[in-house]
This record gives structure tokens, sequence and C-alpha cells, in this order.
């Protein structure tokens, strides 16, 4: 499946000179900080559980964004992220470590 490019009456598709990949993979990593600081609302039974399935899944995308390294080169944003145990990471590709998961 090839991603969709992003189009408004203001943006057109191309990427913005201004644009800072490790300020958007910052902003990944405050949203997943977020996530998991983010309350449990006042709902009970399969609602709630569902909230938290999602708080779940929300913060683990997020987080792994956070973690990424970015490269930005001709246009084209390429992330990577290491999702193999830290003991077995490369030294030199040390990221971030995750701040845990969404309360439960």
């Amino acid at each position: 499946m090839r991603a969709r490019r992003w189009r408004t009456p203001e943006h057109n598709g191309h990427v913005e000179p201004t644009f800072d990949p490790q300020a958007m993979i910052e902003r990944f990593r405050g949203r997943a900080e977020a996530v998991r600081r983010r309350p449990l609302p006042p709902v009970e039974g399969p609602e709630r559980q569902r909230f938290k399935e999602q708080a779940q899944l929300d913060y683990m995308d997020f987080a792994m964004l956070g973690d990424a390294t970015a490269e930005l080169i001709d246009g084209i944003l390429t992330l990577r992220i290491d999702l193999r145990p830290p003991e077995r990471r490369e030294p030199d590709a040390a990221q971030p470590p995750s701040s845990g998961s969404p309360r439960a």
C-alpha cells in the first residue's frame, strides 16, 4: 500500500523548507508521555476496557515514533526504529528509552 500525500489549499504535498524531523520526533515523545499520563475517564465495563486498549495502542505507536531516528534526503523522510531488545542493539544505535506504558 502506498501512502497518500496530504494536500490542503495551503499545502501542496511538498515538505516545507523549515521542516525539522527531530522536532517531529520530539512531538511524538511528548504525545507518548501525554497518553501515558492521561487519566481514565469515568466509564465502567466494556467501554473502560476499550479505552484502556486504545490508550495502550496509542502509547505504543507514539513511543515507537518517538524512539525513531530520522533522515531527510531529497525530500524523502526515512524513520528508522530499532525494535530489537536493548541488549541486542548496536552500541551506536542507542535510542532514548521509552518511559513505560500507559496507566491501567
